[in-house]
């Protein structure tokens, strides 16, 4: 099971996720807080292996929330959740320590997606969010082929990368076996390779992802 902890100034909100995430059958939310003060004291006895992080809150914001509680317990993988696609925050989110970035209008299988992504130890950006702002914000990156991907076949890739399924894909992202074959041969084709074998040793010479144990 994945253990969740919910941080969210909204108590309508917060139910909500909850119970779109514990539908999952695979997510068990541990705890949830209403602001960042009460997030770092609840969440010490939790031991979250994710955070979902409100990034806009009254008293301590989402950022330096985000900061502290990845010092406070170094194996939460934190996943900020905001309103706009278009938040100006991705950046100093990264840095501040947040592995995953979404909006609170993806759809429920997204959010079941990033838990699961992230928890594998790869970062999540959700497929609304522009790209010019996180593939170099987020993965630190200057000049990569996966600049040319669209927000959605870097979704795509990602999933693909972390050994998904084109059903699991399909099911995940609410498109159909054939639309997700197509995106992985477009994503073949921008970056020029021909598997997913050639794939994964492209993603790791560019630091997209790292192998276990690193």
């Amino acid at each position: 099971m994945i253990n969740v902890f919910l941080v969210d100034d909204h108590e309508l909100v917060r139910t909500g996720i909850r119970r779109i995430l514990e539908e999952a059958g695979d997510i068990v939310v541990v705890g949830e807080a209403a602001d960042g003060d009460e997030a770092l004291k609840a969440a010490r006895k939790a031991e979250p292996d994710v955070v979902l992080m409100d990034v806009n809150m009254p008293g301590m914001g989402g950022i330096e929330a985000t900061r502290r509680m990845v010092r406070l317990i170094p194996n939460a993988k934190v996943i900020a959740l905001t309103v706009l696609d278009d938040d100006p925050f991705p950046a100093r989110l990264n840095d501040a320590g947040a592995v995953g970035y979404l909006t609170k209008g993806c759809p429920a299988k997204e959010m079941i997606e990033a838990v699961r992504t992230v928890h594998r130890g790869l970062p999540y950006v959700a497929s609304s969010v522009a790209r010019k702002h996180m593939i170099a914000d987020w993965q630190g990156m200057t000049s990569t082929p996966f600049q040319e991907l669209s927000a959605r076949e870097m979704q795509v890739a990602m999933m693909i990368l972390d050994g998904q399924r084109t059903q699991d894909i399909s099911d995940a992202l609410s498109l159909s076996p054939k639309t997700v074959s197509t995106y992985r041969q477009r994503i073949y084709e921008k970056l020029r390779v021909k598997t997913d074998v050639e794939l994964t040793r492209l993603a790791y010479r560019h630091g997209l992802i790292v192998e276990q144990g690193r």
